[in-house]
């Protein structure tokens, strides 16, 4: 399971060292794709193929499904973890989360988040303002 927030940097060569809590579990490779929010997600092989199996499963003659589709799995690549604990982001990932040197990786259970710090900080303090409200929508939901 990941939890936590973790504020790394990325190099002038694009790698990433992923917090040594997370390494564990990811083993020597992990996939990393858009996700939503404009952050990327990173997956151990196991929770991606758990993600793929149901995509798959989505109807294709439904617009909105064919275009999640496209974006998760179009978007994926197979990371090699390196010795150090390092992933080399790609440049098209690196451009969709827009992310500069200083990134933030969070820990959300079955999946990792990998943020530009900037639009974290902003989207977190945006977040924290409606903790309230998004309780009570989800406790509708028996949440």
């Amino acid at each position: 399971m990941f939890i936590g927030e973790y504020q790394h940097q990325i190099d002038s060569k694009k790698r990433l060292a992923i917090p040594a809590k997370f390494r564990r579990e990811l083993g020597k490779s992990a996939i990393l794709t858009r996700g939503l929010d404009n952050c990327l997600f990173l997956f151990t092989r196991q929770e991606w193929g758990k993600l793929v199996k149901r995509l798959g499963e989505l109807p294709m003659g439904q617009s909105d499904a064919r275009g999640f589709v496209r974006l998760m799995l179009a978007g994926a690549m197979d990371m090699n973890i390196d010795s150090l604990g390092r992933i080399l982001v790609p440049e098209y990932l690196k451009i969709y989360a827009a992310l500069k040197k200083r990134v933030i990786v969070v820990g959300l259970y079955s999946r990792i988040e990998i943020w530009d710090e900037t639009h974290w900080n902003r989207y977190k303090t945006k977040t924290e303002k409606e903790v309230g409200n998004m309780a009570e929508r989800l406790s509708e939901l028996g949440i």
